[in-house]
């Protein structure tokens, strides 16, 4: 592999560990939270709120990108880098989870999958070779293998196979993958499966990767499943490379895959919740469509420092979003964003300091209202 992207691990805590993500731009102290740029920016963001934020990774979507605005118009602008003006590092998916999130309308079959866009209806083709291209002229610092994500409720016999082919997949983006400024990462399948997670754990690890992500969980399953997996995989993948986790973003899951030794994490969720009124905060989340915050004058999060809880009270932000001002999604959205991204500053001080467990209980407790 390329080795364009390393993590040096500085401090371990039981499991958690902290650490650096070295990559071509830039370092990004682990555990990190990784903002969602589905369609090259992250929505209400420009790069440098993220950058006074200090998000690290920033993520870009395949599926989408190729088909709006094209990965052709991405390549001439430089890459996703030169096309958003987003300096630091950035991920991009395989795109598979799109594709097979969309079942009624893709068929799978050894070479790949086939599938009508949702934009128009058009039939098209991702196979390990095509992803792996298309990702390498999208140029972002790391990119994933195409993989399929059941649904948890699959059959044992569907999980089998999946993770097989997947297996086999991964091998072939590996073949496929030429970029050496590019890391390509292999992910974990196998449902809720424990054997089936150890068999793709170690057919994905012998093939060899830069990185590893455990995928096909937080898709419908319960937390304690959900850990339970994660526990089985998580420690076993090598303590050398970069370790993420696919598609967590609530405070308590965050730290309960940082617990569990996980370096990197990405999810929707702070800027969707900020988009319907909701911001996360230390006891909790908020809805500031709520009634009583109408005369409360109030910051947002006394205990927050960003521009939204600095500059602006709870009553003016709750009738810029019950009005659906896009300054009040804008001041939200940076607020989450920054939210997690500080859970993430404190937990990585935490495990520094060897206290991470006795932390972590306290916030859950005050999260959910026990303090």
């Amino acid at each position: 592999m390329s080795g364009a992207v390393s993590i040096e691990i500085t401090s371990r805590d039981g499991e958690a560990r902290a650490g650096v993500l070295h990559t071509p731009h830039g370092s990004v102290p682990t555990p990190t939270f990784m903002p969602v740029g589905t369609k090259g920016t992250v929505k209400g963001l420009t790069p440098g709120d993220l950058e006074n934020i200090g998000a690290g990774v920033v993520l870009g979507n395949t599926y989408h990108l190729y088909f709006r605005p094209g990965v052709e118009i991405v390549k001439e602008a430089g890459g996703l880098h030169g096309f958003s003006r987003w300096g630091g590092p950035m991920l991009t998916d395989s795109g598979g989870y799109q594709v097979f999130s969309l079942a009624k309308t893709r068929k799978i079959n050894e070479e790949g999958v086939e599938f009508a866009s949702v934009y128009d209806g058009s039939i098209h083709a991702f196979t390990p070779e095509f992803t792996t291209r298309v990702q390498e002229d999208l140029g972002a610092d790391i990119s994933m293998v195409l993989d399929e994500c059941p649904p948890p409720n699959a059959e044992r016999e569907y999980h089998e196979a999946s993770l097989r082919r997947t297996a086999r997949w991964a091998e072939r983006c590996k073949a496929a993958h030429t970029r050496e400024s590019q890391s390509l990462f292999g992910i974990v399948q196998g449902g809720l499966f424990p054997d089936l997670r150890e068999e793709s754990l170690s057919l994905t690890t012998d093939i060899g990767f830069d990185g590893y992500a455990v995928g096909g969980l937080s898709v419908g399953e319960s937390r304690e499943e959900m850990l339970s997996m994660l526990s089985l995989v998580s420690p076993n993948l090598p303590s050398d490379k970069p370790r993420y986790f696919m598609g967590i973003g609530d405070p308590v899951g965050i730290l309960e895959v940082i617990r569990l030794g996980v370096d990197m994490f990405d999810c929707v969720l702070p800027t969707r919740l900020a988009r319907h009124g909701s911001v996360l905060t230390k006891d909790g989340r908020m809805n500031l469509k709520n009634a009583m915050f109408r005369r409360d004058f109030s910051p947002l999060d006394s205990e927050c420092g960003c521009e939204a809880c600095s500059e602006y009270s709870r009553a003016y932000l709750s009738h810029l979003v019950r009005e659906d001002e896009l300054l009040g999604h804008r001041m939200l959205t940076h607020h989450n964003v920054h939210f997690v991204t500080e859970l993430c500053r404190e937990a990585r001080e935490h495990i520094s300091a060897g206290d991470f467990e006795g932390w972590m209980e306290n916030f859950k407790r005050r999260f959910s209202g026990g303090e």
